[in-house]
């Protein structure tokens, strides 16, 4: 068995790693907290007061379709959120129609409303308006291409270490 050369520093390599790698994560949440106030400060604008950001997102995911909750939920990405009370609340609010599923009576799907598709309607709206605004910016498509290739690999990543402890590998 050989002894590494000293002269090598692995750690710097694993410490810059590391480092890339918290900053990384902690953009990921700084963004997602910035997004979540730019659809609340939409929502605000456009008068709209009884469902919020996190809702509105989940409306605007739903679209057109007809999903369970289940569905929604491996779908979604409703940071800190229960999408069960959530989808209780638009039903309540008029957002969404909830119905027993015709093939599994225990199954519960949800789509929206009239009111649900108006609001999905001016979301698409604003995501129109930040996508002309992003087009005028220095923001190239290929920098939004080449961040969401960082995410899926990150993703990749994360889930790759959920598959090795649920083997009960230990990393």
């Amino acid at each position: 068995m050989s002894t590494p050369d000293p002269s090598i520093a692995p750690t710097d390599v694993g410490s810059a790693v590391k480092r890339e790698y918290l900053e990384a994560i902690k953009l990921i949440e700084r963004l997602h907290r910035q997004f979540l106030e730019v659809v609340k400060t939409e929502l605000d604008r456009i008068g709209v007061e009884d469902i919020n950001n996190i809702q509105a997102l989940i409306l605007f995911n739903i679209g057109e379709e007809e999903l369970t909750v289940g569905e929604l939920t491996n779908r979604g990405y409703y940071l800190g959120s229960n999408v069960s009370y959530n989808v209780r609340k638009m039903v309540e609010n008029g957002y969404l129609v909830q119905e027993r599923s015709t093939h599994d009576r225990r199954s519960i799907r949800v789509r929206l409303s009239d009111k649900g598709l108006a609001l999905c309607g001016q979301i698409g709206d604003m995501f129109e308006r930040h996508a002309g605004s992003l087009a005028e910016s220095n923001i190239a498509p290929e920098h939004l291409n080449a961040a969401s290739v960082s995410y899926r690999q990150l993703e990749r990543f994360w889930i790759s270490m959920l598959n090795f402890n649920l083997r009960g590998t230990i990393l």
